[in-house]
């Protein structure tokens, strides 16, 4: 199946489900090469200092095993740089989630920490690795977003998943206008964190320039029920525009 926005399909759950247990059940490498068996187009990971999740070693681990698309997400601490540099994944975003955060919870603000995030994407730009800035749909946060130098940005789908079932034409308004904002200055557009099975087709018909969803919580907790292989090729399904 041929869709213009790719699904890359966040393990972090898997990873939380064996370190519940101790052992290595589920295997965490083994459902990573068999989401992409199933038609994921990527695999995104969130390594936390705490290790709650994903730990350092999964990630490295899965560097070579990986054949679609690696994108690791964190905040730039200078274990996590360093992390990224190891590894050298197609994919680095950011997130300002402070060490303690139960999940990301908030975008960057792009004017306050421009000379930081300007030197960590020159240190990922000069190892080849692409980057990505998690911003809210703020058009002012993406313009800022363009001068730190990234590739990307990443949309907090927030607020449009909180309010798609009550008011969803108003709800993916400010979406549509940040995907414009980042289109018009040269960024190239993702999204993530609370896309589902239920909105994930508006928001994708809505700005139908995405590069890539990002989709970890709302797709493995779909899985128990309808099984790995089935989910994720529902959710491809929803990436599918209206001929």
């Amino acid at each position: 199946m041929n869709t213009r926005c790719k699904l890359s399909v966040n393990i972090n759950k898997i990873a939380t489900l064996r370190n519940a247990r101790g052992g290595n059940l589920p295997d965490v490498l083994k459902v990573a090469t068999d989401c992409e068996r199933f038609g994921a187009q990527g695999i995104t990971v969130h390594p936390r200092p705490d290790e709650r999740h994903i730990r350092y070693h999964d990630v490295r681990d899965l560097r070579p095993l990986i054949t679609t698309e690696f994108n690791i997400e964190g905040y730039p601490s200078d274990a996590f740089i360093a992390l990224v540099l190891e590894v050298q994944p197609h994919q680095v975003t950011l997130v300002p989630d402070p060490p303690d955060v139960l999940t990301s919870n908030a975008g960057w603000d792009t004017v306050r920490h421009a000379d930081f995030l300007k030197k960590v994407i020159h240190v990922f730009h000069s190892k080849g690795i692409r980057t990505s800035i998690f911003v809210e749909a703020n058009p002012l946060m993406i313009r800022h977003a363009v001068a730190c130098g990234t590739d990307r940005v990443e949309l907090y789908t927030e607020s449009y998943a909180r309010n798609y079932t009550s008011h969803r034409e108003t709800a993916i308004q400010d979406f549509i206008l940040a995907a414009n904002a980042a289109h018009e200055v040269g960024l190239e557009v993702n999204a993530g964190h609370d896309l589902n099975l239920e909105n994930l087709a508006y928001f994708y018909q809505h700005i139908p320039f995405l590069k890539e969803v990002s989709i970890g919580h709302a797709l493995i907790s779909d899985a128990l029920y309808y099984g790995l292989q089935n989910t994720i090729q529902m959710y491809l399904n929803q990436l599918k525009l209206p001929s």
